[in-house]
């Protein structure tokens, strides 16, 4: 009479697991390891790509920033109703800064022909946290021009609020000045992010060719792809090496030893 436990296990011990490919870290390593000069390629490639991309196709933008205090001089600064007013109004002035009443009144006083909705886009409104105040950021590939619309606009600005608000100017904080140097293109980050995108194409390509190859090329393929052990392994001798054994050893093959 059979063991009903080993009727259970049976069955069981029969079923095997299917074969699971790992990938080893370490043969990751040496695969990119022997094409390290490819990599190393790919980088400065990238590199001189990116920077040349970025000095002959990409404009230069530059920013220039006025800032206007809301509150005017009439207004009691002591007061804390002043003060939660002036905060709340603040975002409201946001937007009127780049409404067609202030920003087309700018557009013709500077001789501006860019149509209004892609000049309002080179203009940012921002309100520092926990300020009264309003900075104007113009953005243009004219540095002396982005300074003259952030002033503009922060004149015209002022104008709106004492009329909105009926009394006195807001002061100016601070002018917009001609910028010295470009907001963007960043050209250092851009070669670098170029450099590395470069990089991990030529790694993700060798890699890829590598783990595709299922040809076989020594006893650890046979295990990996056949499941088979290997009994013995004969190197390949090459046909040089052969050649020059023979001269070595002075024998030479007639017509007899060619044909046995």
């Amino acid at each position: 009479m059979e063991n009903p436990e080993i009727q259970q296990l049976t069955p069981q011990a029969q079923v095997q697991q299917p074969d699971e490919q790992e990938i080893d870290l370490l043969e990751v390593f040496y695969v990119l390891w022997h094409k390290a000069w490819v990599l190393v390629l790919a980088l400065i490639i990238g590199v001189v790509a990116t920077g040349a991309g970025t000095i002959f196709l990409i404009t230069p933008q530059y920013e220039s920033t006025s800032i206007i205090y809301i509150l005017s001089k009439t207004t009691s600064i002591t007061s804390l109703a002043d003060l939660q007013i002036g905060s709340s109004l603040a975002a409201d002035f946001q937007i009127i800064a780049t409404t067609r009443e202030v920003v087309d009144v700018v557009r013709n006083d500077l001789g501006i022909e860019e149509p209004y909705e892609s000049f309002v886009k080179t203009i940012e409104v921002t309100n520092p946290t926990n300020s009264h105040m309003l900075q104007i950021t113009v953005t243009n590939p004219d540095p002396g021009l982005a300074a003259q619309v952030a002033n503009a606009l922060a004149e015209q600005l002022k104008l709106q609020i004492a009329d909105v608000m009926s009394t006195d100017t807001p002061s100016t904080v601070q002018r917009a000045v001609v910028p010295e140097k470009p907001s963007s293109p960043n050209l250092l980050i851009n070669c670098l992010v170029g450099g590395l995108v470069f990089f991990a194409i030529a790694a993700g390509i060798i890699l890829m060719n590598h783990f595709m190859d299922d040809t076989i090329k020594n006893e650890d393929d046979v295990d990996r792809y056949l499941n088979l052990n290997t009994l013995a392994a004969i190197p390949l001798e090459r046909s040089g090496a052969k050649s020059s054994g023979n001269k070595r050893s002075g024998k030479k093959k007639g017509p007899l030893a060619k044909s046995a």
